[in-house]
């Protein structure tokens, strides 16, 4: 495992708007900061925007839990954001995403999505992190099954948590003591 090269800010070393951000940002998550919004804490201005738009994106868009949280796990994977598969796994399991799609997702397999709800979102992001467009064939398919709304938030949603993946790998966030790290045997792997 790498250090950690920001370390989580104590609070004898928060000023007053730091503090307050950070209750803000620990009441919906168990009294805690931890991850991107730990590192992003230095930069007020920064956490406060990114706090607003994650929630907005957690809670207030046309995608259903489920389809969000199988999004983010789609998105840690192809980071190998060991830090947002935690945070996310058990999320997206509560969330109705079926447990074996989860293990295909984590482990680099293709899941078996029977839902066409499902299977849209996944074949949209993976396509989009594979070939960083998505293609016509599948825009056209995302368009008529999710509608044009629902693509938006999705695209808003891979490229928020893309953000997170890359703010949790350039900085080293650490996983809590007692997790383990979901990637730890891919071979070839750089963390």
């Amino acid at each position: 495992m790498k250090p950690q090269r920001i370390p989580d800010l104590r609070p004898d070393e928060m000023d007053d708007r730091q503090r307050a951000l950070f209750d803000a940002i620990a009441g919906p998550r168990g009294g805690v900061v931890r991850g991107p919004f730990a590192i992003w804490l230095r930069h007020p201005d920064l956490v406060e925007k990114a706090n607003e738009f994650g929630n907005h994106l957690r809670d207030d868009t046309s995608l259903s839990k489920r389809l969000s949280e199988l999004a983010i796990l789609v998105t840690a994977r192809f980071w190998g954001a060991s830090y947002e598969w935690f945070a996310h796994e058990g999320q997206a399991a509560a969330a109705g995403v079926p447990r074996d799609v989860i293990e295909a997702i984590r482990s680099g397999g293709e899941p078996r999505l029977e839902d066409p709800e499902a299977a849209i979102v996944y074949e949209v992001s993976r396509e989009i992190y594979r070939s960083k467009e998505i293609p016509d064939e599948t825009y056209r398919r995302g368009i008529e099954i999710l509608g044009q709304t629902r693509m938006i938030d999705l695209v808003a949603i891979l490229g928020f948590y893309t953000m997170v993946a890359m703010t949790l790998n350039a900085f080293n966030a650490p996983l809590p003591e007692d997790a383990s790290d979901p990637f730890a045997h891919d071979t070839g792997r750089k963390r």
